[in-house]
């Protein structure tokens, strides 16, 4: 199995990158940041139009994945997460061999089985029920590595086909495939089987134990090591200099991201520095150690510098 970097202790912080009525020049500007402060990775999300308000600018991920692997040096770089069913899943394997070599081998496929049907239905494409789109996440977990790796792949899948396909060149590393969501009877049983990082997503975030002992347990089952998947959690990261202005920050962090937000106050990540180390902490001891954050801010380079200078010290 591939595996993502960590910092000394073993916990890997990564950062969402404006995306979603932002500009190239913004998106750029936050990766270079982020790349020099000090993070493990950036994140984008694979959506093709604004959710729910399909009429925001947002900029497509595996282009906008492209352009960052060519500014930047070190910081890995992902999406959280692709629906196969937004492009032919061996024409994928190759977008991101190709994202990979130009990022020397930082890539990190991040795959979710899709939910926002106006989107699918915007851009002509399919939307069947949840069990097929399972399949389709299955087979495409299946297929990539495949082609990554091998000289000729032939896969005949109910979604995913190959007849004879080359992907060449080759990705620098083969990538890790993180797989996202909570469904707890087939989403979960595929990460257990292929997936290098589970995530789980920011709206189940007060479920994290209870998810994690789910994985264990399809692990087990599959007879896989549940050590060799590395558990993520998506979040919303609300960071203050200061405990005083905690409250007005977390109240309108709520408002904001409405139910992406949910039991922010009891189970996530906001506060001073000091409530963040803990709160970090206490999903460290729960067996998360791979953080994929959106830092609440309108520019999120000024949480991230403070995140920098006083929260990243007590894990590195």
């Amino acid at each position: 199995m591939s595996q993502m970097t960590t910092g000394a202790d073993g916990v890997h912080f990564g950062v969402t990158l404006p995306q979603i009525k932002r500009t190239w020049a913004e998106a750029r500007d936050a990766a270079l940041d982020f790349e020099r402060l000090g993070f493990d990775s950036v994140w984008v999300c694979d959506h093709l139009q604004g959710v729910p308000a399909p009429q925001l600018d947002i900029l497509e991920a595996w282009s906008l994945l492209a352009a960052v692997a060519a500014v930047t040096e070190r910081v890995e770089l992902g999406t959280l997460v692709t629906p196969p069913g937004f492009r032919n899943p061996a024409v994928l394997a190759k977008q991101a061999a190709t994202v990979d070599v130009i990022a020397g081998g930082r890539v990190v496929v991040g795959l979710g089985s899709g939910w926002a049907e106006p989107e699918f239905v915007g851009y002509g494409l399919p939307f069947p029920p949840v069990a097929e789109r399972m399949q389709a996440l299955r087979e495409t977990a299946e297929l990539l590595p495949r082609l990554w790796t091998e000289d000729v792949v032939t896969y005949a899948g109910t979604f995913a086909r190959a007849d004879g396909a080359y992907c060449a060149p080759k990705p620098v590393r083969r990538p890790p495939l993180l797989i996202g969501g909570s469904g707890e009877k087939v989403l979960m049983r595929i990460a257990a089987e292929h997936a290098d990082v589970w995530n789980n997503g920011a709206v189940t975030q007060d479920q994290l134990a209870h998810k994690i002992a789910v994985l264990r347990d399809h692990c087990r089952a599959v007879g896989r090591d549940p050590a060799e998947v590395t558990v993520s959690q998506q979040c919303n990261v609300v960071l203050v200099a200061s405990e005083a202005e905690a409250p007005e920050a977390l109240a309108k962090a709520t408002r904001i991201y409405g139910p992406m937000a949910a039991a922010l106050e009891e189970h996530g990540i906001w506060g001073s520095p000091s409530r963040v180390i803990d709160a970090i902490h206490r999903h460290v001891e729960l067996g998360c150690t791979h953080f994929v954050m959106e830092l609440f801010g309108r520019d999120p380079r000024t949480p991230a510098r403070l995140f920098a200078d006083h929260v990243l010290p007590a894990f590195r």
